[in-house]
């Protein structure tokens, strides 16, 4: 990976904008048992966010904290320069694995509608406005020609460009992705993370991505929020990309591979569930 020259993208502390996400003095807990601990951070707004971590370690945990959804134990959050609520507009959400609880009937475009009209399929027309913000966050992803597809025809690769409109069509400024990439094929990964770099220097949004496999993100990434010794740490991408933070995160031998071309790879780390990773045997060029 080559990280992007630090002035060749407009970021939010240049633009004057608050940061994405500030912990100060953070504690989470669920049913009496702290989940992490000492969560003292700040994510800059414009930047893409690698959130990694073990099985169990919070990082959903983190985005229900983010969304509102979970209040804190101890200490202040601050998301886009205010206190979490939920229903903030402002943040676009891809749950994990969301698209199996929908019914097979379920268009794409009313899929992405729903996100302007928060109501149940159906229910609501959408004004010919919101139908041109639906068509142009399908526009945007590259689904234009998905918009009157039921969800469930379509491929993995292409699920996920539909999700991302719903999360983008009402301009939200902070992204959450949770293991967007997991089920998808190398192709579809590849194209998925140049949306999402697009994206980026297109409108400056930050985004957060959950994942296990960072290979096919590095392209992309220039932050990483990681759950270790359970606290929450934010560095650059470059400094938390090293054999010895990566093999005391992950609990397994991890080897990062450095060409002379300044490409860097990740080898070894185990993903979700125990599952071989697709690029556990070799590494991905990250360009």
């Amino acid at each position: 990976m080559t990280a992007p020259a630090a002035d060749s993208l407009t970021t939010g502390a240049a633009a004057g904008r608050p940061p994405a996400l500030v912990l100060d003095g953070v504690a989470v807990a669920r049913a009496g048992h702290t989940v992490w601990s000492q969560g003292d951070l700040t994510v800059p707004s414009g930047s893409v966010v690698g959130v990694i971590g073990p099985n169990g370690a919070g990082k959903t945990t983190l985005f229900q904290v983010v969304l509102g959804l979970l209040p804190v134990a101890a200490g202040r959050v601050e998301v886009l320069g205010a206190p979490p609520r939920r229903g903030d507009r402002r943040i676009g959400y891809v749950p994990q694995n969301y698209t199996a609880a929908l019914g097979d009937a379920v268009r794409c475009r009313d899929l992405v509608g729903l996100a302007l009209t928060g109501a149940r399929f159906g229910l609501r027309r959408m004004t010919r406005e919101q139908h041109a913000r639906v068509d142009a966050a399908l526009r945007r992803v590259g689904a234009a020609e998905l918009g009157d597809r039921r969800m469930s025809e379509l491929s993995g690769g292409q699920q996920q460009r539909v999700a991302i409109a719903q999360a983008i069509v009402d301009d939200a400024e902070l992204l959450l992705l949770d293991e967007p990439l997991a089920n998808l094929d190398l192709r579809n990964q590849h194209e998925v993370v140049a949306l999402l770099g697009e994206l980026r220097r297109e409108r400056d949004v930050t985004i957060m991505v959950v994942a296990h496999d960072l290979n096919p993100l590095l392209p992309v990434l220039t932050d990483a929020l990681y759950l270790l010794d359970g606290h929450p740490h934010h560095d650059p991408i470059g400094e938390v990309v090293q054999e010895d933070l990566l093999t005391h995160l992950y609990g397994t031998p991890v080897r990062v591979v450095r060409t002379a071309q300044g490409d860097l790879f990740t080898r070894g780390a185990l993903p979700a569930r125990g599952t071989p990773s697709p690029t556990a045997d070799r590494p991905e060029r990250a360009s």
